[in-house]
């Protein structure tokens, strides 16, 4: 099974090269962030008639989470427990009902900018509610796929310049600890356990020319339970995509599964 994650910043937008993206790579499973647009405005159509089952969370403007998926979807959740009055749309799971069935996630993590006001408060309390959320799913044995755009670059080597990122909230010890005490809890990324190479990124800023320059950080993850790692048997980067016509400014990250 391939699953894939991406960051599409706004599916509406660049939606042509959304599709194009699909029909070569033809993911089985694919995690969508940061769709802009509320579930009325996804477009459906397009990506049904490439035998796509559709879930989205959607929210006006802002975030955004979607799973596609070649075999049925059920169980789905929007949102993450543990804070009622969060109206944000940054999380959607669901059970893929193939004939090996896995649980994934579409996460898009609070950015968290500036540091030292409450978005940066609030990235990581809503890091805390996801870790306890994933605690709670390991306890079930399942196979399962927690992909999507995390906002936190892991180690120095995941950027460019780790001096360019000392004040951002994506690089803070607060951050990568949050990312850490994800992996603590028994879960693989998927990069790191297959590739592993430094310097190989998944977002390049529009400005600057950060994408000409190779100035990118590697900030798109998928993180895999004991029993999604044990399966795990590919992990791409799909660099190719930033050079594209009207790009998002994240890549797609693939990973195969073994049945």
């Amino acid at each position: 099974m391939r699953i894939a994650t991406w960051n599409v910043n706004s599916v509406n937008a660049r939606l042509e090269t959304v599709l194009e993206w699909f029909r070569e790579a033809q993911p089985d499973v694919a995690c969508l962030q940061e769709l802009k647009c509320v579930d009325e405005k996804f477009p459906r159509e397009p990506f049904e008639s490439l035998g796509y089952n559709v879930e989205t969370f959607g929210q006006k403007t802002y975030n955004g989470v979607a799973i596609l998926s070649k075999h049925p979807l059920s169980e789905v959740r929007r949102s993450l427990p543990g804070a009622d009055d969060d109206e944000q749309a940054r999380y959607i799971e669901a059970l893929v009902e193939a004939p090996t069935p896995v649980r994934v996630a579409s996460i898009y993590l609070p950015n968290g900018n500036p540091i030292g006001t409450d978005k940066f408060t609030y990235k990581l309390a809503w890091f805390e509610r996801l870790r306890r959320h994933a605690a709670e799913l390991l306890t079930h044995e399942e196979i399962l796929v927690l992909a999507g755009d995390y906002n936190v670059i892991p180690e120095p080597e995941d950027c460019y310049s780790p001096a360019a990122w000392a004040g951002d909230a994506l690089f803070q010890p607060e951050s990568r600890a949050a990312w850490r005490a994800m992996k603590w809890l028994g879960l693989t990324d998927a990069y790191e356990a297959l590739d592993g190479r430094p310097h190989n990124y998944t977002f390049w800023d529009y400005q600057a020319g950060a994408w000409q320059r190779n100035n990118g950080i590697r900030i798109d993850h998928l993180l895999l339970s004991p029993q999604a790692a044990d399966r795990l048997a590919g992990v791409d980067i799909h660099r190719e995509v930033r050079g594209r016509d009207k790009p998002s400014d994240h890549v797609p990250v693939m990973i195969d599964l073994r049945d």
